[in-house]
């Protein structure tokens, strides 16, 4: 940041008093201006049919990661809550309907100041297509999922979470959890 969205001065980096990090502050207007880690919302949207399940995922047509595989998110807006933004990015990104279940994982992914949180979802019905951010939308069972060929780590982490949960679901019952975790180690491209 060089200069102020308020006034349109200088702006230097300092720590401000009675703060301890270093935030950019205007030089004329002394406004702070604070930078917070971006919201990234997404779903896992899943069809059963005869026992089979599937999960939806969309093929990048933007950077970073472009052709890689992913599950439908984006960057929360204002005026949205975390489900409105994860129904919103599913139909922007995959064109898909869905009915949103509970919240599934949350992660922290501080190097790159964004925390990701995707939602457990059902699919409403098979209508879905790519939309401007996606080349491809295709349903995936567990052993088809391209996962050399997934854009993100919190992409991988969070299906293999949930394939999980449902191995276990299976073979003891119980429910999904709900998990968090840091990533801290990039992926190739990153």
């Amino acid at each position: 940041m060089k200069f102020c969205s308020e006034c349109a001065h200088p702006v230097e980096l300092m720590i401000p008093a009675g703060d301890n990090r270093p935030r950019y502050v205007c030089t004329s207007c002394t406004t702070i201006h604070y930078q917070n880690p971006k919201m990234v919302l997404g779903s896992i949207p899943v069809w059963e049919q005869d026992g089979q399940l599937q999960v939806l995922l969309c093929k990048r047509a933007i950077e970073p990661r472009y052709g890689y595989w992913t599950l439908p998110a984006g960057f929360m807006e204002n005026n949205e809550t975390t489900g409105e933004a994860a129904l919103r990015e599913t139909a922007e990104e995959a064109g898909a309907n869905i009915t949103l279940g509970p919240l599934f994982t949350l992660m922290n992914v501080a190097r790159v100041h964004q925390v990701h949180m995707f939602y457990l979802a059902t699919l409403r019905d098979l209508d879905f297509a790519p939309g401007e951010e996606s080349l491809d939308v295709q349903m995936f069972t567990e052993d088809q999922i391209p996962w050399e060929d997934l854009a993100f780590p919190t992409i991988r982490s969070t299906l293999e979470l949930f394939f999980a949960d449902r191995a276990r679901m299976r073979d003891s019952g119980g429910t999904y959890g709900f998990h968090t975790m840091d990533i801290v180690k990039p992926m190739r491209g990153d």
